[in-house]
């Protein structure tokens, strides 16, 4: 017990520094802020959940007493919560009776539902930020318009002629391309803090196979239903934004999935993997075609086409 106290410490002033790094203004410390979940996830899949949400609870306390109630909840909803129940979520597992005499196994909980709980999580985040700027559409616009005009006029560049255009555009995209990122670093975090695990030797599960990973059937019907709020206009229709991004965002994981696949047999399998992922983190539109291609594959089946296409193994002499 007094291990997993120490463990909880080390990891929640770890979190808590991270997050705590944004006010210095560096350029590192929005990196930081973006893996302070990290240590929190470690500590819930190394060890345990209860682990990380003593580490997150102590974490949150210090801040709130450092900086106020704001940065209290902020760091609850945003980092807390996501570590623990995403940490909880990865040692989920059932003994799962095999027919005819065989051995007991353990099924783990699906790495495509995990998916789902990313985006929401995102999307709660995301959406709870905005709920802080204001209550109504108007507001929040408001508010991005005002903070964006004043970054502008005290950059290099100045405020140009289509200055306005500009920032009206990038008011539109903020709150999407907020919960793409939220979701894009919390599914980064969470394999990270597998990896750390499963290299120390903490990781008490098998690794998943990655490229068979596939959501809930649900998930598109989910995503039609978002994405037709988006046109409701107001405050639904800017949290519907942000859960219809953060779904995108899942199905271009699974896009990267199904690219994992189809290619095993090529040759330079690791240049055009390596490509694709250059392409996307750089320019980002790519992510739009990784996400059509997880429909279709959810639609059309194109992993199962391609596994049934290909040759059996040869037998071992």
């Amino acid at each position: 017990m007094i291990g997993q106290i120490l463990i909880a410490l080390a990891a929640g002033c770890a979190s808590a520094a991270m997050f705590a790094s944004i006010t210095s203004g560096a350029l590192i410390s929005l990196v930081l802020l973006y893996l302070s979940p990290l240590p929190l996830m470690v500590a819930a899949i190394g060890w345990s959940p209860f682990t990380a949400a003593i580490g997150g609870a102590l974490a949150a306390i210090t801040l709130g007493a450092a900086f106020g109630i704001g940065d209290l909840i902020a760091y609850a909803i945003a980092v807390a919560l996501p570590a623990c129940w995403l940490g909880h979520l990865c040692l989920l597992g059932r003994p799962v009776t095999g027919g005819h005499g065989a051995p007991a196994t353990v099924e783990w909980y699906p790495v495509g539902r995990a998916l789902l709980w990313i985006a929401g999580l995102a999307s709660l985040s995301t959406g709870a930020a905005l709920l802080a700027l204001g209550t109504d559409a108007g507001t929040v616009n408001g508010t991005l318009r005002a903070f964006l005009l004043r970054v502008l006029a005290t950059s290099e560049a100045g405020l140009g002629a289509d200055a306005d255009r500009w920032v009206d555009a990038m008011v539109n995209l903020a709150p999407a391309t907020a919960a793409i990122m939220a979701t894009t670093t919390l599914t980064l975090n969470l394999w990270l803090a597998a990896k750390i695990t499963g290299t120390s030797g903490q990781l008490s599960r098998p690794w998943p196979e990655l490229r068979a990973t596939t959501l809930p059937p649900m998930t598109a019907v989910a995503l039609c239903v978002t994405t037709a709020f988006c046109f409701s206009g107001g405050m639904p229709a800017m949290l519907a934004k942000i859960l219809t991004s953060a779904l995108v965002m899942v199905y271009a994981l699974t896009g990267l999935a199904v690219l994992h696949t189809i290619t095993l047999a090529l040759k330079s399998r690791a240049f055009w993997l390596g490509s694709i992922y250059t392409l996307a983190v750089v320019f980002v539109w790519p992510l739009l075609a990784l996400a059509a291609l997880g429909l279709a594959d959810a639609v059309f089946g194109l992993r199962l086409r391609y596994l049934r296409s290909r040759p059996p193994p040869l037998p071992v002499p």
